[in-house]
């Protein structure tokens, strides 16, 4: 998994290049083939904007961006939508490798 994090107008330290990184572990948990993630932080008129754009092989790009006051909250708030997005569509790739009612049936 490549992973790129770049900064807009924002002086990232070590510590918040630290606390995205680890949310992107968390990422890995789901077992999908997730090729790259792109996160963009960028400052703005009232607060910051962190853009995550996850590449999973097989799938459209899953793209979650947030504004926040504070990049912390942002940070948080962003990784908890990308795990969702990511959980949901593992359940979705699992549930689809399903056995069939048919299989299912007692004779």
């Amino acid at each position: 998994m490549i992973v790129q994090i770049r900064a807009k107008d924002v002086t990232l330290n070590d510590d918040k290049k630290a606390h995205i990184e680890a949310g992107i572990e968390k990422f890995k948990k789901y077992s999908l083939d997730i090729t790259r993630v792109n996160c963009i932080v960028a400052a703005e008129k009232h607060g910051v904007l962190v853009e995550f754009e996850i590449h999973v092989a097989h799938t459209a790009p899953i793209i979650i961006s947030e504004r926040d006051e504070e990049l912390d909250a942002a940070i948080d708030i962003a990784v908890d939508r990308a795990t969702k997005a990511l959980r949901r569509l593992h359940d979705k790739v699992t549930d689809h490798k399903a056995p069939s009612l048919k299989e299912l049936e007692v004779n």
